[in-house]
């Protein structure tokens, strides 16, 4: 199955860290967020990619056209024109890195790339969350309910931690709990190609006019994942998560993540 990585846009509310870069490549832990969402899906066996490039698509094309340089020493031979590499890489990918414009809405990119998806059920994300979903449960929960599409649902952590009175008496403290109410789109989605035909051109919001016909048709469904789960949308955003990996076993990250 096929991975569809959403990662054209700007990344405004992330300021100066997407002034030279695509937000998908920024770094968490020294390796650019995209990595990090590869190495999830790859987890789980899933691993031909296709990234829908837009705003500075050249430094994702730059860095998968250089990968094997970034984690290994580099021997060049002048004389004969050869160059050599110390380590082969330990990801067996492959990525289809497609232009898909640079104004291009997140459904028209979807579009764009439908010849590449084959008219087989494929995964989508976005290029800005990690999580330690569990990608084949999700899968096997689409393939069994027969719907069109498939969102997984989260409730990601407060801001704040929350206090509990008793009185004056505080009874009960929790840092950062989940937030209450609502779930939210968690942006790791299954889906069958049929939903492309929802998307008319570049300008098709996906999360709007295309998933709204789905929820009035009946065909979205949502799984739902009480686990880790962290947007990087924000500065502060992007702080919390190299907060949380370095800890000993952060949350969402592989073996050899944790062992780089």
């Amino acid at each position: 199955m096929k991975a569809v990585i959403l990662a054209g846009g700007q990344g405004t509310r992330l300021a100066e860290a997407t002034v030279t870069r695509p937000k998908p490549m920024v770094e968490v832990n020294g390796r650019p967020l995209i990595w990090h969402i590869m190495k999830i899906y790859a987890r789980y066996d899933v691993s031909d990619f296709i990234v829908c490039l837009g705003y500075l698509g050249e430094i994702i094309k730059q860095y998968f056209i250089h990968y094997r340089s970034h984690a290994s020493d580099v021997f060049v031979d002048l004389g004969r024109g050869t160059v050599s590499y110390s380590k082969t890489p330990q990801e067996d990918w492959q990525v289809t890195l497609a232009e898909t414009g640079a104004r291009t809405q997140t459904g028209g990119r979807m579009r764009r790339v439908r010849n590449y998806i084959c008219d087989e059920t494929f995964c989508l994300t976005y290029g800005d969350a990690v999580t330690d979903l569990d990608i084949r449960r999700v899968i096997d929960f689409h393939l069994a309910h027969g719907k069109l599409a498939t969102v997984t649902a989260v409730r990601p952590m407060g801001r704040f931690g929350t206090i509990e009175l008793d009185g004056p008496r505080v009874s009960a403290f929790t840092e950062k709990p989940p937030q209450e109410g609502g779930w939210v789109n968690g942006g790791y989605f299954v889906l069958s190609p049929a939903v492309l035909d929802l998307i008319d051109g570049d300008d098709v919001i996906w999360e709007y006019g295309p998933m709204q016909r789905l929820v009035e048709s009946d065909e979205l469904a949502a799984y739902r994942h009480d686990g880790f789960w962290h947007c990087v949308d924000t500065p502060r955003d992007k702080l919390s998560l190299e907060q949380l990996w370095r800890d000993v076993n952060p949350p969402g990250a592989t073996d050899n993540e944790t062992a780089e």
